[in-house]
């Protein structure tokens, strides 16, 4: 469970922390974050502490510590096919925010109305997220072949709504590396847990890819950093439900 510290000692940790991560992150040569990023991580940062305590920013750190280091696997492959990361990899703001506000509502959502049912969703959302990020990076780098989820014909890497082998199950392993960290740290209160968000995370995922296949060139305000957003609420949704209904039926877990 999460430990209970004062509010006015968890908000001031949180402060203290993320103002020496952030002036610490400012003076890397090599930034995962861009300036603007790093602020917005700040705020960001100490709204998951203030709300979940050291629990809930360990899964968060994980995600962007991890989900930045496979950004960069096959780097030399991607940059020779024009599809890597713009800025190196780092993220700014409207990635930061695309990838956890969901995570952030469910983590306020949380210190308001405490159910272990928003920390599976905050769990889930960011395993959502790594599970994109995973089965998009590696696909791109590795996939041998990749297919249009809509019609399963051959595209090229890196088309919107591709898929591969190579990265559906890198993004199996994400999902549920990112559950993993959550159970870890006691945010999640089955084992069970782990396989719903990873469930979720796959269907998400999927759901994803077939918006980019027939949505997103279609309309401009569909940006991706708004598609993962979405994608990250269905994920958090998913396993959320399906929790209830385990719970409604009276299913082992």
């Amino acid at each position: 469970m999460i430990d209970s510290f004062p509010i006015s000692q968890g908000w001031l940790i949180a402060i203290a922390l993320n103002t020496i991560l952030g002036a610490i992150a400012l003076l890397l040569p090599r930034k995962v974050l861009t300036t603007a990023g790093i602020c917005h991580a700040w705020a960001l940062g100490i709204t998951i502490w203030g709300c979940l305590g050291w629990q809930g920013y360990i899964v968060i750190l994980s995600y962007l510590i991890v989900g930045s280091g496979v950004t960069r696997i096959g780097k030399n492959v991607k940059e020779a096919k024009g599809i890597a990361e713009k800025r190196d990899g780092a993220r700014g703001p409207e990635n930061l925010w695309g990838s956890a506000a969901t995570g952030a509502v469910c983590a306020i959502g949380q210190a308001i109305a405490p159910n272990p049912i928003w920390l599976l969703a905050y769990v889930a959302s960011l395993a959502t997220k790594l599970s994109d990020t995973s089965a998009s990076e590696i696909g791109k780098a590795y996939g041998k072949s990749t297919f249009l989820i809509t019609t399963l014909k051959p595209v090229a890497a890196g088309t919107e709504g591709a898929i591969s082998l190579e990265g559906t199950i890198a993004g199996i392993i994400g999902s549920l590396f990112m559950a993993a960290i959550g159970w870890a740290v006691g945010l999640l209160a089955s084992p069970w847990d782990l396989l719903w968000c990873a469930i979720a995370a796959f269907i998400a995922t999927n759901i994803e890819s077939l918006i980019g296949a027939t949505l997103q060139e279609k309309y401009d305000w569909l940006t991706n950093e708004l598609v993962n957003g979405i994608n990250t609420t269905i994920g958090a949704a998913i396993a959320a439900l399906i929790a209830v209904l385990v719970t409604a039926l009276k299913l082992p877990q």
